[in-house]
This record gives C-alpha cells, structure tokens and sequence, in this order.
C-alpha cells in the first residue's frame, strides 16, 4: 500500500492497472491482473464512514479490467491513514481536499470519482470545490436532506460508545483483533475492521462530521454540470432512496440507478459493475451531457496492483 502526506498526516492509497481483463474459463471478463499497466482513465474510490479503501477492493478489480486506472483512498482517520484524535481535522470539505491532494500527488489533472455513503457525500464536495478536476461522478448512498434524522439515531450511540465508552471498546479491539483475517471471507473483515481499530480516533471523526455540513446545499448542488451516475437502494433509512432520486433530478446532468438492495454491488455485482463501467466509457468519450435518463432499467443480473 501506498502513502504520501497531506498537511503532516500519512494517507494511504492503492493503485489498480488499468489493463486487459485476464479471460475468465467460461470466457467472460474477469478482473485485472495484478501486472496490468496503467490506463489513461483514472477513477478515485472513495469508501464509507469509519470503513476502509478495502470495502471497494474487488470493484476496483472489476473496474480496472474495463480498462480503468483505479484508485482507493484511505481518508485521514480511516483505514492505514494516520488518525489523530482532534476533531477539527475531520469533515466533508477537508475529506474533498484529501482527494485533490491524491490528485496532485499522483500528478492527475483530472479523474472520476466515486464515492459510497460519506464518499459520495465527499465527491459532492469536490463537485462544490473543485469541478473542473472532475471528470464524472459516481454517488452510491448519498446522505441528504431525508436522511439526516435517521443518521442522527444511528450514530449519537456509537458517538457516545466511542467517546465515553473507550475503555470498553478497546477491549472489544482487542478481542477482534485476534480474528485471524484469513478466517473470514472478504467483506466480513471490512466490517470487522470497524471494531478491530482503536476508539479514539473513530469518536473523533463522528465529533468533527456532527459539527460540519454534511453535503452542499440543495441550491449549490443544482449548478453542478458534471456528468453523474446516482445510486440508490430502498430500504434503508439512513441511506433513503429518496435523497438518491432528489439528487439526480437536482443535478443537471444526473441519472438515477436503482439498486436490488444495499449488498448488491458487493455480492451480486454484474448488473451494477456494468452500468458503472458503461458510464465510465460514455464520460471519457465525452458523451455524459445528454438527456438524463431518471432510472437505469434493471435488465439482466447478472486483480489488484499496488505500489510497494
């Protein structure tokens, strides 16, 4: 895994080659091989609260054997990244600048960027900063306006387990860092991470995003002219497909895709993988800015380099 420094702190980040896709037995396309070299489509993945750049692992494979150059960024206090416990340090236009300076490091003019949950909320921000940096976005879960009530009852427990409740917690660290990583499937480490990393830090960042906006606004977002693929699920309150909709129609060159459920991209990713990639080919031939489409139809359902 990779690293450079953004304002005296160590992001961690990994690059996925860009090449042919190695040829599955069936036949079919599978995933990069580790060797591929680097394609000229950069796409920036940017994860979930409190959750790290190995949850978009696989779809950076995925992506990467469309012929995209792939990379997954630890924000500050997530992951490999270095987390300090001040929370000043945290919020959504500061996670934006992080992207930016992976940019700048990385020396990349422009890239797409696509972000889950607090990601998508940071590609938002991007969009507000830094839209000329910005060759297309994917937002998977955006949190908005219908949202904030239901994020508000998910994470004041776990802020408050995290703060007040460290001693324990660390405990509980401890007793999940005994799990060995290779006794659990992939994603079942990606959660348990969430439990196996220090307190400290995770309370920090919940208390630096509960004092800072949580996305543009609603009239800001309206003036984004870059090309936008949305993704929605229902069911989930803290994730309401309804903030997903709202946003494809506020923006002015947004589609909505919907999802089967929350897990789809990660367990049955076919369908999802292939409408990313198709958008990912349309922005980089310059054919994005045409007629929204409000909802892709479902249709049919359906390896990684880094640097040392």
């Amino acid at each position: 895994m990779s690293s450079f420094t953004f304002e005296g702190h160590r992001l961690a980040y990994t690059e996925f080659g860009g090449g042919p896709a190695a040829v599955t037995p069936a036949g079919g396309r599978g995933r990069t091989a580790r060797s591929a070299p680097g394609a000229s489509r950069p796409l920036i993945l940017v994860h979930g609260l409190l959750l790290s750049q190995r949850m978009h692992w696989p779809l950076a494979e995925d992506l990467a054997a469309h012929g995209n150059r792939v990379i997954t960024l630890d924000l500050l206090g997530h992951g490999e990244s270095d987390r300090p416990r001040d929370m000043g340090l945290y919020s959504m236009q500061i996670f934006a600048q992080q992207v930016i300076a992976l940019m700048d490091h990385l020396q990349i003019e422009q890239a797409a960027v696509m972000g889950t949950s607090l990601g998508a909320n940071t590609a938002l921000e991007i969009a507000a900063a830094y839209p000329e940096r910005l060759r297309g976005m994917v937002i998977e879960m955006p949190v908005l306006d219908n949202a904030l009530l239901w994020s508000a009852l998910a994470f004041t427990p776990l802020l408050v387990a995290l703060t007040f409740g460290e001693r324990w917690m660390q405990l509980l660290a401890r007793g999940a860092r005994a799990v060995p990583r290779g006794a659990l499937p992939h994603y079942g480490n990606v959660m348990l991470d969430l439990v196996r990393q220090e307190p400290g830090p995770g309370g920090a960042v919940l208390q630096g995003l509960f004092f800072g906006r949580v996305a543009p606004h609603r009239t800001d977002r309206r003036t984004f002219e870059v090309p936008a693929l949305v993704l929605g699920h229902r069911r989930d309150p803290v994730h309401p497909f309804s903030d997903a909709g709202m946003l494809a129609e506020e923006l002015r060159n947004g589609r909505l895709a919907e999802a089967n459920s929350i897990v789809e991209l990660r367990v049955k990713p076919e369908r999802l993988t292939n409408l990313i990639a198709n958008f990912l080919d349309e922005i980089w031939a310059g054919r994005a800015a045409k007629p929204r489409t409000k909802r892709a139809a479902k249709g049919t359902r359906g390896g990684r380099s880094s640097r040392s």
